[in-house]
């Protein structure tokens, strides 16, 4: 087998394009592309994981200004004949068309299974997943509800966005400028308790998941593994996976 002829998938979360301000948010974008251009030779599918966006909601016929860059970069990819799937995060979940119909990428809003060189994998932003957090979930089933977006879509797309980006600027995440949470050990990470649970009942050779922001490759059991793939704020981390084992990979680390 040739190198042309392996698989080779890819997976990145967590950008968070918009903070914790335009210049920083602009950079990140480029590094981001820098990689989209590495990998776009070998790639035969691209999942990105969540959080492309600090904020993100769609109007019929508005969508947020700038990422030009990235959407521009991902059309080019999509033409080029590469798989691409979006899944939203706790920051972007108010995605409801506009890289399906510009883009021709589709975007899931649920973790979803898939197979790659007999592997099994469970792929999910990770958010709302496991024991605990209850306040956060029932927020996520109330900003989902279509009454709830539709009521949001009534105001102007300039207020919107200005209330969004106050919004952004007083997160954990924009004031810590990404400051990456701490890890507490296997026993205390929610999606590690959420994949073992899930284990009991069907088998996953890797769990893929973002949302925590801290690149993490645990072993579940002898068969199965958690990978968190990081982000692109601190870590600058992906998952490749080659046809027989997936990896954490760093881009562009000084």
């Amino acid at each position: 087998m040739t190198e042309e002829d392996q698989t080779y998938v890819y997976f990145a979360s967590d950008l968070h394009l918009g903070i914790p301000n335009p210049k920083e948010s602009k950079e990140r974008e480029k590094k981001f592309i820098r990689w989209l251009d590495a990998i776009k030779d070998n790639a035969t599918a691209i999942y990105l994981v969540g959080d492309l966006f600090d904020f993100w909601h769609e109007y019929k016929k508005v969508v947020p200004k700038g990422y030009v860059r990235l959407l521009g970069k991902l059309a080019e990819l999509r033409d080029d004949g590469i798989p691409i799937f979006i899944f939203t995060g706790n920051h972007d979940l108010w995605m409801s068309g506009y890289f399906e119909e510009e883009l021709n990428i589709p975007v899931y809003h649920e973790p979803i299974s898939r197979t790659f060189g007999g592997k099994k994998f469970f792929i999910g932003h990770g958010d709302g997943l496991g024991p605990g957090d209850y306040g956060y979930k029932f927020l996520k089933k109330f900003f989902r509800n279509p009454l709830c977006q539709w009521a949001f879509r009534q105001i102007h797309p300039d207020l919107a966005c200005r209330m969004a980006q106050f919004w952004s600027n007083k997160s954990r995440l924009a004031q810590n400028n990404g400051e990456q949470p701490t890890f507490t050990g296997n026993d205390n990470e929610w999606l590690c308790i959420f994949a073992k649970e899930k284990l009991k009942s069907e088998h996953f050779d890797y769990f893929v998941f973002g949302h925590r922001h801290l690149p993490l490759n645990i072993e579940l059991n002898n068969k199965s593994k958690y990978i968190n793939l990081g982000d692109w704020i601190n870590h600058f981390t992906y998952a490749k996976f080659d046809g027989k084992e997936l990896s954490l990979c760093y881009f562009e680390q000084p």
